[in-house]
């Protein structure tokens, strides 16, 4: 559990924070601890974390605080980059280094897997590893599994748009462990991609490490140590860690209104008026400064506003 140190007088005391700040999560604290550490020592109240990494997992968490959070929705829909060692010859209850293993006495080698890759690659179907936080018929598939009952999980199309092996260990033949780079869409489980990939080549295979290189636009170069993350909040410098609210949604379409307009949207009226933006769908808008005050809706020449942040 990480422990956060305390200050004299809160950031939230101090003024608003509101915006993305990227942490790079190291192996060992689940990432509700990073949103609770981040909570603790900003005393911002609303804070949330834009997907889910295994304790055992590093990489990239983007972490929303104040007005932030009414935007996670927007990225959770963001492709995913990992950096995935697997490890063959052996299957695992939970599919990763956490489970009990059983060694099945086969290995494949580099050249196998390789050509089995092609398999995986493009709109695939996944079923969700057994320990895993999917429903089922209201409970998490992980506490079934932990009561030794086996959970019946539906296979979900999920996208594989990179696959590639970019290193091979082979000091122990029993045990060989491949590094594979991974693009995928949201809602992929690498955990089932080492699992499928194994049992396609009948050697068993678990997930040993995982890194996440980047979510959507925010990638691992640019986010923040956790020592670091932990100073500035301690010493009330937050701010400068911080990126604006609407980093990330450049896909959506930007749209300035004039000040008239604009607070009737702000008051959650809809604009009848030619398109603001050359397609229709989700847009951002923004006022004379630049800043993001709304996300709203075009169709039909009408802009109806969905979430209101000023």
């Amino acid at each position: 559990m990480l422990r956060a140190g305390c200050s004299s007088r809160t950031l939230a005391e101090q003024g608003t924070l509101d915006g993305v700040l990227v942490v790079a999560k190291e192996p060992g604290p689940t990432s509700h601890d990073i949103v609770a550490l981040v909570r603790r020592l900003t005393g911002v109240r609303r804070v949330g974390h834009g997907g889910t990494l295994d304790p055992f997992a590093a990489g990239v968490l983007p972490v929303f605080l104040g007005r932030a959070t009414r935007l996670v929705e927007y990225h959770m829909g963001d492709a995913k980059e990992y950096r995935a060692l697997v490890c063959f010859g052996a299957r695992s209850t939970t599919d990763d280094l956490d489970g009990e293993l059983t060694p099945t006495g086969q290995a494949p080698t580099r050249d196998e897997v390789e050509s089995t890759l092609a398999n995986f690659r493009g709109e695939i179907e996944q079923v969700p590893p057994d320990y895993s936080a999917v429903r089922v018929a209201g409970r998490r598939a992980y506490e079934l599994a932990r009561r030794g009952a086996k959970p019946v999980l539906r296979p979900r199309r999920v996208s594989i748009q990179r696959l590639d092996m970019t290193d091979w260990q082979a000091e122990d033949p029993a045990r060989p462990i491949g590094t594979l780079e991974v693009h995928c869409s949201a809602g992929t489980y690498v955990r089932a991609l080492a699992r499928d990939l194994g049992e396609r080549l009948g050697s068993g295979a678990y997930l040993a490490a995982l890194t996440r290189t980047a979510s959507g636009g925010f990638r691992l170069a640019e986010a923040h140590r956790l020592a670091e993350v932990r100073e500035a909040l301690s010493g009330g410098q937050a701010a400068r860690l911080l990126l604006p609210l609407d980093v990330g949604l450049d896909r959506y379409p930007r749209v300035e209104l004039a000040d008239a307009a604009l607070q009737h949207l702000l008051r959650g009226q809809q604009l009848r008026r030619p398109a603001v933006a050359e397609e229709e769908g989700l847009v951002r808008v923004v006022d004379a400064a630049g800043r993001l005050v709304a996300m709203a809706r075009q169709a039909a020449g009408v802009l109806r506003p969905e979430k209101v942040l000023a």
